[in-house]
């Protein structure tokens, strides 16, 4: 079975939780006989057999990115004749696998990774490019063979955004975490160098900047911190120069009245992530949209507790009380996740989180369960099963 996955993001190039879960879904169906996995990613060219990248047409250099993102899908398109089926992620790929199946007459697959009318300010970052988006999306999803939502929370997003699905092509198929990679590693001596105190309480965020992920929220929770506990970001990428002057701000303002506040804005490689998330007391996922949050996982393997909000599919990662703190939301039905009391929201995170340094030693308990939860419910090759048996479904 030949599957060419399209894609945005792909190592080198991965900067969210969408990238992450192609680069280990394409790994594991590599190593499943019979299975020709070929992978068609935006960017610079790979050096990886099986893998084409596509740069940006020069013809629309300066375009909207939506318009630039059509050009680089409809480069892809031909490439996969010979497919048994693609499979399509995000809807910067979307318009490409819509389109390779019904140039090439075989399924189209597209994973649910984050859905555009549950991300409207991403109008901020697109212009007139995100009604663009909204509509290569719509189209793909109403078009497709199979839709994998990494969530039931996320199957339900689907249904609702686009009630033309038939809820029968929908499938839940978690996304996954690589144990062997991502696992306790102290390494005191990186930690220090990277400014964290290892001998110190500390919370740690990692995460774009971007609305979806709550930080400016987070960056006013810790304020109820105690002075001695630090705050790690690990936060880049910022969708817009807006949220970007915002959490400066926030952060700036934090600097000046605590010490340990500490910003990373480069994308740290994984060794280095994973050496301060095993440092670190808690790690922090103030989301107010999250289809699953590949980062809780992340964590969770790296046995580390989680406070992390109660939206999307995070709950049925986290385990409250368990392997961490749910922190209750209630929020507007506009498709934003806006907390209907930003207030109420930011005290209820801040009391997790202090409740979360108070006891260490419950941390680190929640850590070791929660590793145990993403080794028995979470391996990606329980996953890459699930998603063949799809494929084979379909054709």
């Amino acid at each position: 079975m030949r599957v060419d996955v399209l894609s945005k993001e792909y190592p080198p190039e991965v900067y969210g939780g969408a990238g992450v879960h192609v680069a280990e879904l394409v790994r594991a169906l590599r190593a499943r006989s019979g299975v020709d996995a070929r992978v068609r990613c935006f960017g610079a060219p790979r050096s990886e057999q099986g893998t084409t990248a596509y740069g940006e047409p020069d013809s629309l250099s300066g375009a909207n990115p939506a318009l630039r993102t059509l050009g680089v899908d409809l480069a892809m398109v031909d490439d996969c004749a010979g497919a048994d089926l693609v499979h399509s992620h995000t809807w910067y790929a979307n318009m490409a696998g819509h389109l390779a199946g019904l140039m090439h007459d075989v399924p189209h697959v597209l994973s649910a990774h984050s859905l555009e009318p549950m991300r409207p300010w991403k109008a901020e970052q697109l212009g007139g490019g995100y009604a663009l988006s909204s509509w290569v999306e719509k189209t793909a999803y109403e078009g497709a063979a199979g839709v994998v939502a990494v969530s039931a929370a996320m199957r339900d997003d689907v249904l609702r955004s686009y009630p033309a699905v038939d809820p029968a092509k929908v499938s839940v198929i978690h996304n996954g975490i690589d144990t062997s990679q991502w696992s306790p590693t102290p390494n005191p001596d990186r930690v220090r160098s990277l400014g964290l105190d290892p001998d110190r309480r500390s919370v740690i965020f990692v995460g774009r900047i971007t609305r979806q992920k709550g930080l400016p929220l987070f960056l006013r929770a810790v304020e109820s911190l105690p002075p001695d506990v630090q705050l790690i970001l690990c936060a880049g990428a910022p969708d817009t120069p807006e949220i970007a002057a915002e959490v400066r701000g926030l952060v700036e303002g934090l600097a000046a009245t605590r010490d340990g506040v500490v910003w990373i804005e480069e994308m740290l490689p994984r060794p280095d992530v994973v050496a301060l998330l095993t440092a670190a007391t808690v790690f922090a996922c103030p989301s107010i949209y999250e289809p699953l949050g590949i980062v809780n996982l992340e964590a969770m393997a790296c046995e580390t507790a989680v406070v992390a909000t109660a939206t999307g599919g995070i709950p049925e990662v986290v385990v409250d009380g368990s392997t961490g703190w749910l922190v209750p939301i209630e929020q507007a039905s506009d498709g934003t996740g806006t907390p209907l009391d930003p207030e109420q929201y930011v005290a209820d995170l801040g009391a997790a989180l202090v409740d979360a340094v108070s006891d260490p030693d419950r941390a680190r308990a929640f850590g070791v369960a929660g590793r145990q939860r993403a080794i028995e419910s979470f391996s990606w090759d329980a996953i890459a099963e699930r998603t063949l048996a799809l494929y084979r479904s379909l054709l």
